[in-house]
Parts: structure tokens; sequence; C-alpha cells
């Protein structure tokens, strides 16, 4: 198997990409390679069944057939009248009405020509029938001799049967889940469609998160002159959840590297992935890169992406992937969604994992900029009268202001060149909604 070891930069002085740091993409297709050629831990190694309704947002670790055609009958697409033919009929035709197919309640007998009866949407069609009738094309009259209605067609019928097919839905054997597929309530309610009441997931990465910084006080508590109250654990806590992938152990520790080290040894012992904030960059009290060298090995640090550019990738031991995101919470949030994500979904098994779909935008208002890296920068989706799609900037765009996240629906993909932008200016966008069904 090809080695997933990439040039060493474990030395904090090594500029191995430049001092701009790794392209956003190539940064995206190194780890996925990473990934893809290490055999990564797994804490909790086991696939396990689970009934429907837990098995939402999971990873299906199995192929599932059916083993009979779904709906299983020939049933009608609409209310009417099934007959006893297997040709388009005319105006004038008539039939005698001979019994009734309701959902659960299907007609037990066999219907000859002349023949009629009442059926409902879904209801089983007997046989001898390959025509159903729409009920307002048609006209009941009075019983006649033999004490059963008449149904005459008033008006003409089209041309199609209005007969779903017994294999509609699916015939014997077709895959109803496929394999490394994110369940969603449509799979779920296919599933149960076909009687199944449960199916087997792959486990989740267990996410160990380490968030490093004297200057960090927990929330509650009175803080310092110059301390800030801890807001990341809560970003990615609640980020990662609403993505789907709960964290199972958080430390919150100073920037001593000794107790750095313990808890990053401690979270590669019990998780099978590590991510960190805070620590990777180049500043003197920055212990979590060098400790992760040292540990391990670094892929690599640095991105060329505002905000985002203290990013670092490697390994603590052999097969736990390391994750080191920036401090600054709107960096934190943009490399989680672009780097982070994609990987987690990479070791949960998913074979396509989801990005967020792209939609092209236009400013409405002007935005300041310097050219010198990418940027994605945060705005909401906005629609003018002429139904066309529009981006309002959510104010400053500085990394460490929580407040350009609220809201956001957007994230304006704009280009290392560009200056300032002028209202109307179309550009690429990363929409931030999650698929439904």
């Amino acid at each position: 198997m090809e080695s997933r070891r990439q040039p060493n930069v474990s030395s904090t002085d090594v500029e191995p990409y430049g001092q701009e740091g790794l392209p956003l993409k190539e940064a995206l297709q190194r780890i996925q390679i990473a990934l893809l050629n290490n055999r990564l831990k797994r804490s909790t190694d086991t696939k396990a069944k689970v009934s429907l309704l837990d098995a939402l947002g999971r990873v299906s670790a199995e192929s599932v057939h059916t083993h009979e055609a779904i709906p299983g009958f020939r049933a009608s697409i609409m209310d009417g009248y099934a007959l006893g033919q297997a040709s388009c009929p005319k105006v004038g035709d008539c039939w005698q009405l001979v019994g009734r197919s309701y959902p659960g309640a299907p007609f037990e007998g066999e219907l000859v020509a002349g023949e009629a009866i009442r059926i409902l949407t879904g209801a089983v069609i007997p046989k001898g029938s390959e025509w159903i009738v729409p009920q307002e094309l048609c006209k009941l009259c009075p019983p006649t001799n033999t004490g059963q209605d008449i149904l005459t067609l008033i008006k003409q019928a089209s041309t199609n049967p209005w007969i779903r097919a017994e294999n509609d839905d699916f015939s014997a054997g077709d895959v109803v889940i496929h394999q490394h597929v994110r369940l969603m309530p449509a799979d779920l309610a296919r599933a149960a469609s076909c009687g199944l009441t449960e199916l087997e997931v792959e486990p989740k990465p267990m996410i160990g998160l380490l968030i490093s910084g004297d200057e960090l006080t927990p929330p509650g508590i009175p803080r310092a002159s110059g301390a800030i109250w801890e807001s990341n654990s809560t970003l990615l806590k609640t980020l990662l959840a609403r993505l789907g992938y709960p964290i199972a152990e958080c430390l919150v520790i100073g920037d001593n590297r000794e107790a750095l080290r313990s808890s990053l040894l401690e979270l590669a012992n019990t998780c099978d992935v590590v991510v960190s904030t805070g620590g990777v960059s180049a500043g003197d009290t920055d212990w979590v890169r060098p400790l992760v060298a040292e540990l391990g090995e670094v892929d690599f640090w640095k991105l060329f992406l505002k905000p985002g550019r203290p990013f670092a990738f490697g390994w603590i031991g052999d097969n736990v992937p390391f994750f080191g995101l920036p401090g600054n919470p709107v960096a934190t949030a943009i490399t989680a969604l672009q780097l982070l994500w994609p990987a987690l979904q990479q070791m949960e098994g998913l074979i396509e994992p989801i990005i967020l779909p792209r939609l092209q935008v236009a400013l409405i208002d002007e935005m300041q900029r310097t050219p010198g890296r990418p940027e994605l920068a945060r705005a909401r989706l906005e629609i003018d009268r002429d139904g066309a799609l529009q981006a309002r900037c959510n104010g400053s765009q500085a990394s460490s202001r929580i407040g350009s996240l609220s809201g956001c629906d957007l994230l304006l993909e704009i280009p290392a060149e560009m200056a300032d932008l002028k209202p109307g200016t179309k550009l690429w966008a990363q929409l931030l909604r999650l698929p439904v069904l």
C-alpha cells in the first residue's frame, strides 16, 4: 500500500509552501488521500443494527435488497371504475357494476367483458381488468332487471389506463438501500415501504476536542483583565452536532506544554480523531503543532485562505488524524466546514461526502478589500423582485467577530486578486443549507 507520509514539517521554522500556505482545494485533497491510505483507528469498530428512526443521518453499512415486488399488486392510480377489458373505452359504452375494491378490502372475483367495479386510489385491481376510468367521466344509471347499477362513459377517456404496476417501486431483488450512503428520511421511508424495521449502520468517529489558551475563561465565571470567555467549545460542539458528529470528549487547557502533551495523548488514546483550536501558529506559546510533530507528524500547516491561515493537519501516533483549527472563532468554523467535516464523513464510510452547493450571487453592498489571499466571506442570501439571487455581507469580516456567523446563509468565494468590490459584482458562493429529504 502506498504510504500516506507527506514531507515532514515538524520544525516550527519550516515553510514548505511558502509564506502564504497551501491552497484550500489542495489541502482537502491531501487530507482525503492521507485518510484513504491509512488504516484509521476505530474506537467503536463494530457496526450496529438500529431501528429506522435511529438510523436517520447515519451511514449504511450494507446494501439491502427487497425480497418481493413493491407494492406487490396492481393498484389503481385514481378513484374511478375498473373495467373488465384491456382496451380504451368509448363514449356511450356501458358496464354492469358488480362490486367494489377499496384499499385493504379488494374485490375477490374476476371481471369479464361488460362488467365493472367501483375502485378507489391504491386499491387492488382484480383479474380481468386492464383499464381504469376516472369517476368524473362516468354516470351511474338506475339498476336494470338484474338489480345491478349500470355505468356509462359520458366523456372520452384518455389512453392512460391509470394502473400502477405491481413492481412500480421495486422488483424482487432490487437494491432498496445502497451501502455507504447517508440515510435520509426518504431512504428510511423507502425501507419501511419494503417492510424493513432496522438497518445496519457504520459507527461514527469519536471526536476528541482540545481547546487551548491561557486567556480563556469558562462562561459564567468572572474574567480577569485581558481574558476572554471561551466560546470555541460551544461553537464546535453545536456545529458538529448539527452536522451529525457529537464530540465525545472536550478538554480546555492553558498554554502549558506538558499539560497540552498529556491532553493530546489522552484524547488520542480514547478517540478516533483529535481536533484542537489554537496553538498551531508560530507564537511563543503555540505548543500544539510542535507537540503533534513530536508525538506523530504534521503533514502540512498554513492555508492560503482568509480566514483560516493557521490550520494544521497531521497524525498523533500512527493512526489518529489530527486537525489543528485556528483559535479565532470564525476561522474555526470556516476550516471545520471546509476540511474537518468532509474528513469526518470519509472516516464514517461515506462514499460521496456531502459538500456545500455553490451558486452565483450579486453583491448588494460595496465591500472593501485588499488583494492577497482568497477569502470566504460571510453573507446573507436575498432575492430581488425579479428572482435574482443577491448577497448582503454580514458586517465586519474579522475572524474574531462571531457576529458575522449569525444568520449566515452564504460563504462568498472571493478570489485572491480581487480588490474593493462594487455593488452588483457577481461571485460564486457556498450555500449553508443541509439536505432535508
